[in-house]
């Protein structure tokens, strides 16, 4: 495990060239929080700076979660995560799914005559074709144990017969949706940073896009909850965090994690 304080622009160059199997982090984003000030160092270019070297160090193969979203600005979303998203493929990387987190029973930053927004973009980047993809199945079939009888429709309109049509029984669960419902950390005990995710969407997602002694990368470690996960899954962990107080935080949090 390898923790550094320091501004991660400076920290990536420092690492290999294709050494990091997977990134899962969440940036500052539109100046939604704070972070003890740290955010004002924060803009597009600095973010297309640090995009290319996540391209730099992400091995053949290897995968970028990017979790972000948009404030609304003069009654206009940004755009930010699209235009970030944009410049990810253009260095290279493929834009290999699209995901949502959805937060229940989240209450809503913005102004009252807008529908609540309780989701945040999770962008799946590639770098080629992935090599580890452990797609979670843990949604329940209703037609658990039935015959399969299922079809696809073609192109032009038309409907084939699916593989495995009237021979196999649908298993009891099937793969998971791209639009993820997870409750965000909330407790004022554990909560230790303006934007913790939970401990429940890296792990999942660090089982999906990594094998076991696989190297994580979190540029933006803020208390340390990637590494939380990659210590319960057993991988290797970076975790690069600007602000002194949040890298004390999480140092202290991983020292104190208890495996098993």
């Amino acid at each position: 495990m390898v923790l550094q304080n320091g501004d991660c622009l400076d920290l990536l160059k420092s690492l290999d060239a294709e050494s990091v199997d997977l990134t899962v982090t969440s940036p500052p984003y539109d100046n939604l929080r704070t972070y003890n000030g740290s955010i004002n160092q924060w803009c597009y270019e600095k973010f297309q700076a640090i995009a290319y070297e996540l391209f730099r160090v992400t091995k053949k193969g290897g995968v970028v979660v990017w979790i972000v979203a948009d404030a609304t600005v003069n009654g206009s979303e940004t755009t930010s995560s699209f235009k970030q998203a944009l410049w990810f493929v253009k260095l290279g990387f493929s834009l290999f799914d699209t995901m949502i987190w959805k937060k229940p029973h989240c209450g809503a930053i913005g102004g009252m005559n807008r529908y609540e927004n309780v989701f945040e973009y999770m962008f799946i980047f590639s770098k080629g074709k992935p090599k580890t993809t452990n797609i979670i199945k843990d949604k329940p079939n209703k037609c658990c144990g039935n015959i399969q009888h299922g079809s696809a429709r073609q192109a032009d309109g038309t409907t084939i017969r699916t593989t495995g049509y009237g021979k196999r029984r649908i298993a009891e669960y099937g793969r998971r949706h791209n639009v993820w419902e997870i409750a965000p950390e909330k407790s004022n005990a554990k909560r230790c940073h303006p934007a913790q995710f939970p401990e429940a969407l890296a792990h999942d997602h660090i089982i999906s896009w990594s094998k076991p002694n696989d190297t994580v990368l979190d540029p933006f470690m803020g208390s340390g909850t990637t590494g939380i996960a990659c210590l319960h899954t057993c991988r290797e962990f970076i975790g690069f965090e600007i602000d002194e107080t949040y890298f004390r935080i999480a140092t202290k949090r991983l020292e104190n994690e208890t495996i098993g």
